[in-house]
């Protein structure tokens, strides 16, 4: 009787603590979109503005097609969310222009040809 009560108390530990550890697999949105910058510098503080919004998973962005992969969680964040905190921090996208003097404040070699302003 004592071995089969310490038979089903292993199993029900086994049971919950394989039920805690698993975790439910999100499902990441991927999107690709052009951000304006030049260096490795610009890099690294475009990667990190995107990082810095809660729900993305990973933020790449390539200096010389100036392309920012990103993949997040949708139930989290959005691509407008991610571009407005790019643009915070001084890099323009089609939708979203930073502030002059965001812009104004980047280092010399990060300061891009800006596109012109949308009306």
């Amino acid at each position: 009787m004592k071995q089969l009560s310490l038979f089903i108390t292993l199993v029900i530990f086994t049971v919950i603590s394989t039920t805690a550890v698993a975790q439910e697999k999100v499902e990441l949105e991927k999107k690709k979109f052009k951000v304006y910058g030049n260096c490795e510098m610009c890099k690294t503080k475009i990667e990190s503005a995107a990082k810095s919004i809660e729900g993305v998973d990973v933020a790449k962005w390539n200096v010389n097609s100036q392309k920012l992969m990103v993949k997040f969680e949708a139930s989290k964040t959005d691509v407008i969310t991610i571009k407005k905190a790019i643009a915070e921090v001084g890099y323009d996208t089609k939708e979203y222009r930073a502030t002059d003097e965001t812009y104004n404040n980047l280092h010399h070699c990060c300061k891009y040809v800006r596109p012109k302003p949308l009306k």
